[in-house]
Order: C-alpha cells, then structure tokens, then sequence
C-alpha cells in the first residue's frame, strides 16, 4: 500500500476516535448523546441525571374504575377534577354544583358535561349557570367563576328529573385538556306547597271544624277569644309562598238581629263595637322566614279589618319555606246598643299561594 493510502486510512480514524469521545466543557458533561430512540434512560452524573423518553406509547391501560395514559401529551395534561352535585333545599329547579380542582393551578379552565339520560346524550353548564347543548368557549370556567369551594347553584333545570355530570380540565397551552372525570348525579324534584289550618290557644294540631269562640260579648269591653288560628306553610317555590284572607260579612254578622258587628281598622278600646284581627306570631322550621304583614302587625286592643279582597297576611320573603306558622288573634267588642242574639257569626277564608 503506498504512503498515500495509508496516510487517509490514519486520517480516518483519528476522526472517529473524535468523534467518539464524550461532550464536555470545563463544568458539565453529556453521558448519551444518542439519537433514534431519544437517548439512554437515566444518564447521570455526579452532579446531573438525565431522564430519556424511549418514544410515545399508543393506547391506554384501563381497569374499572381507572385509566392511566402514555406519554409526554399525557404528563402535560391538567389533573381530572371530580364534581359534587346535591339538592340541598328540596329544588324543584336548582342543584348545588361544587368542583373540586384537583389540584390544577388557579388559571385552569374547566369544561361541565351534564346529562338527562346517564350521557347518552350530552350538554353543558353554560358561564350562567344554566344548561346548554352548544358549546362555547367561554363556557370553560376557572375553579373561582365556578364560584370556588362554595361552589354554584344550576337553575333553570327540569323539575322531577335527574341529572349527571362530569368535569374536565383544560389547562392554558397546547394538549393539555383531560379526559371527563367520574359521573355523579343528583334530583330535582317535584313543585310542592302544603297549607293546613289548626285552631288553639296554642299551635297544636287539631281537627275541622275550625271555630274561634270569642264567647259573650259584654258590652263596652274588649274581648279576645282564648284560641288563635294557627296557619301552616310549606312550599319549594323559589320566590315564596303567601298567605291571604278573606271574611264573608265583613264583620260580625247576625242574621236573627239583622245586625253586623263592622270589622274596621281601630283601636278597640276607644270604639263603640267592633271586630278585628292581629298577626300575632310568625315562626319557621327552615327557610323563608315567614313575615308578618305590616297592617296586621297591630297589638293590644288594636285591630285591622277583617281579610277584605284577600288581604295579603303572611309572605315568606321571597324564599322556599318550612312550616313557617302564623298565628292569628280575633278580638271583638259589643256597644251598649248592639242587637242581642246568639248568631253572630264571620266566616272567614283563608288562602295559601306559592310563587314557582
């Protein structure tokens, strides 16, 4: 072989034997430097490791209840977020949505799904809080607009009806969105208002028919019947519940004397005769509250007239109630020349209504 030829053969391999030789500069070295398969897992150091990705599996494992994903798509995804839904307050049209963010940081948006029918078909939470089947983006929501660990009341739900949902979360960026999280579900239920009458000196349950006595009436001095009526009150309607009252005869009616007792708004201490009533209480089990009507709300020997045109007596205050109890105190007072008989009588009508 003549010099020539060996001279590029040497050449050859001083440039292999450089090339061979590891990456280095006065403070660092690169252990693999590799390319194809993405580098040699776990090169080290001292002072540095390097972790290396063989390449992005395909698919998913599954189990029955959980999934683990493949890949560097799948460490950049948000945690899945899970949801808690409840009827906290017997809704006929709400449900309590909380989110619990998983973790995720304060910027992540998250998605809604909501279902009728276990997700056969899907809609979502639109940023009102109602349910939309049209997706938008600003239907994905931060953890704070979903009103945080206090979370939001759906409305404008279907009455009697069940409903499913599920989260996801979608980070700022690029591949970042999850897949949905586990499904929970909760009810509405069906528009309810209840309304009973009881006639006691105390609220006691008690059975028709419903008479206040107020005994004899000896004139020129105010009489109050020992029994109050005793109204009751329960509804699921959003904007509350009333109740009204209406006489027959305005006032104390006697056929066989062809007199009536007048019911007026008076103080009966200094009227001749007269007949009236009091809001005398208000209570409630849970909501409302129940409120006393301010031209009912008299005391003493003071008296509003009797229910004309179905007065309004109590209102729940724009709010679902509970056994809000109202009570009701008939005071009556006879003149010197009040017709005697033993048939003076008001009939009185007493009106329960809910505002769904």
């Amino acid at each position: 072989m003549d010099k020539v030829k060996w001279q590029s053969i040497l050449a050859g391999w001083a440039a292999a034997l450089v090339f061979a030789g590891l990456p280095t500069s006065t403070n660092y070295g690169l252990q693999s430097y590799g390319i194809g398969s993405g580098g040699t897992a776990d090169s080290s150091s001292t002072n540095y490791q390097v972790n290396g990705l063989t390449g992005d599996l395909s698919g998913h494992s599954t189990s029955a209840h959980y999934q683990g994903g493949f890949g560097f798509d799948y460490h950049l995804q948000g945690n899945v977020p899970t949801l808690t839904l409840t009827n906290d307050d017997n809704w006929y049209d709400k449900l309590h949505l909380i989110l619990d963010p998983a973790g995720n940081p304060s910027d992540t948006k998250f998605l809604i799904a909501i279902s009728t029918d276990n997700f056969a078909t899907t809609q979502y939470v639109a940023n009102d809080f109602t349910v939309t089947p049209t997706l938008t983006t600003s239907d994905y929501m931060t953890f704070a607009e979903l009103g945080g660990s206090s979370g939001v009341l759906l409305h404008g739900l279907i009455e009697s009806t069940v409903y499913s949902v599920q989260a996801d979360a979608l980070r700022n960026g690029a591949f970042t969105e999850t897949g949905l999280g586990p499904v929970t579900s909760a009810a509405t239920v069906n528009m309810q208002i209840t309304f009973r009458l009881d006639v006691n000196p105390t609220y006691t349950s008690s059975s028709p028919p419903y008479v206040v006595n107020l005994g004899s009436l000896i004139a020129g001095s105010v009489v109050t019947a020992p029994n109050k009526i005793w109204t009751t009150l329960s509804t699921n309607a959003d904007s509350g519940g009333y109740i009204y009252g209406d006489g027959q005869y305005g006032g104390l009616n006697s056929t066989s004397a062809g007199h009536t007792i007048a019911s007026n708004t008076v103080d009966l201490a200094s009227a001749s005769e007269g007949f009236g009533v009091q809001d005398s209480s208000v209570s409630q089990t849970h909501g409302g509250p129940l409120a006393k009507n301010a031209n009912y709300t008299v005391s003493g020997t003071n008296v509003e007239q009797v229910f004309g045109s179905l007065a309004e007596l109590f209102t729940t205050s724009g709010a679902p109630i509970t056994a809000g109890v109202g009570g009701i105190t008939v005071l009556g007072k006879a003149a010197q020349l009040t017709p005697s008989a033993d048939d003076y009588t008001e009939t009185i009508t007493l009106v329960a209504a809910g505002s769904f």
